[in-house]
C-alpha cells in the first residue's frame, strides 16, 4: 500500500527511464512490486509524460437543474448551521428546520445569480482533469540497470523504455558519457595491473 507523507518536490525529475506504462495504476503497481522484492524504491520516480487537459461534459444545464442544485447545496449548509444552533437552544427541531429552509433559499438565490451572469454562454456541466499519455518510472543511475532488469523479468512494463532521457526533458548521463566512464575505468584497471606486474 502506497503512503505519501512527504512534501511535494517541485524540481525536475532526474534518472533513467526503466519502464513505461499506459496508466498510473500500472506504474504504481510496478513500484510496489519492486518494493516487495526489497528494491530501494527511494531512488524511483513516477513521471507523467505527454500531459493533456480533458474536459468531460456531464450533461445539459437548465434553470430547473440550476435552482435544484442550489437549493440542495444551500440546504446542506443550513442543516450544518442548524445543528450547531440546536446545541445552544432548548428546541431541537426548530433551529434545524429554519437552518435548512434559509440555507435552501440562500442557495437558490446564489445559484440563480451565478447562472444568470453567464448569459447562457455555458449551458452544460463538465469535469476537467489532467491525463498523461504514459507514465514512466525513472531510476537513479546507480540502480537503473537493476530496476530495468527486474521490471523486464517480471513482465511489469507495457513497453520497454529505449528513449533517451534528455529527449523527454530529464537530466541524466548520456550513453556516450556512460561508455566513456566505462572505458576510463577499464584504462585505470589496466594501468593498475601493469604497475602490479612491474
Amino acid at each position: 500500500m502506497a503512503v505519501n507523507n512527504r512534501r511535494p518536490n517541485r524540481s525536475r525529475p532526474t534518472g533513467w527511464p526503466v519502464g513505461s506504462f499506459t496508466t498510473y495504476e500500472k506504474a504504481q503497481a510496478a513500484v510496489d512490486t519492486l518494493s516487495d522484492n526489497e528494491f530501494p524504491v527511494e531512488h524511483l520516480s513516477i513521471v507523467g509524460v505527454d500531459l493533456i487537459q480533458v474536459e468531460n461534459v456531464l450533461g445539459r444545464l437548465t434553470w430547473p437543474k440550476v435552482l435544484l442544485c442550489g437549493a440542495a447545496s444551500g440546504a446542506w449548509i443550513g442543516l450544518f448551521i442548524g445543528l450547531l444552533l440546536s446545541i445552544f437552544s432548548p428546541a431541537l427541531l426548530g433551529p434545524i428546520l429554519w437552518g435548512v429552509i434559509m440555507g435552501a433559499i440562500f442557495g437558490v438565490v446564489m445559484a440563480a445569480v451565478s447562472y444568470g451572469v453567464t448569459g447562457g454562454r455555458r449551458d452544460f456541466t463538465s469535469q476537467t482533469s489532467i491525463v498523461a499519455g504514459r507514465y514512466d518510472v525513472l531510476c537513479s543511475e546507480q540502480y537503473a540497470t537493476r530496476a530495468r532488469d527486474m521490471i523486464a523479468d517480471m513482465g511489469l512494463a507495457d513497453q520497454p523504455r529505449r528513449q533517451h532521457p534528455e529527449e523527454m526533458g530529464f537530466a541524466g548521463p548520456t550513453p556516450t558519457e556512460n561508455q566513456a566512464r566505462l572505458e576510463d575505468r577499464a584504462d585505470e584497471r589496466s594501468e593498475k595491473d601493469e604497475d602490479l606486474d612491474r
